[in-house]
């Protein structure tokens, strides 16, 4: 969320929007979720947050998304997530965690190997008086 924070300021957006599913893993149970939230200084949006597998597939099959998102590739899953991830982390735990890390270096380095891509929906529906919003 805090480079995610950081390309959407770079950016000048709105919001984050995320494609977590409540439940799926270990970040994306409420505790986790809400945890996760406050590195963020922008509004998050969970549109698919009550969703399943199957829905979420169905509609990145839908927006054209589906061939990318299934593409293996070492994103934060596979590169930061511990073999046994907490479904129930404090913020003391996190930050103690975090202690050892260079957090801001680690943040700048991200947000400046970053690029911009822009996909566009596949569906005929217009978007009317669109804002800018970051997709983490």
């Amino acid at each position: 969320m805090r480079v995610a924070s950081q390309i959407a300021r770079r950016g000048r957006c709105l919001a984050l929007v995320t494609g977590e599913s409540l439940g799926q893993v270990a970040s994306q149970t409420l505790r986790n979720m809400n945890l996760i939230e406050r590195a963020s200084t922008y509004p998050v949006l969970r549109p698919l947050v009550g969703s399943d597998k199957l829905e979420i597939s169905r509609y990145a099959d839908r927006a054209g998304t589906y061939e990318i998102s299934i593409q293996p590739d070492q994103d934060c899953c596979t590169l930061f997530v511990p073999k046994h991830p907490s479904v129930g982390a404090t913020e003391p735990e996190v930050l103690e965690a975090e202690s050892v890390l260079d957090v801001n270096a680690l943040v700048r380095a991200c947000v400046d190997a970053s690029s911009e891509e822009w996909i566009e929906p596949a569906w005929p529906e217009p978007i009317e008086d669109r804002e800018r919003i970051a997709l983490v």
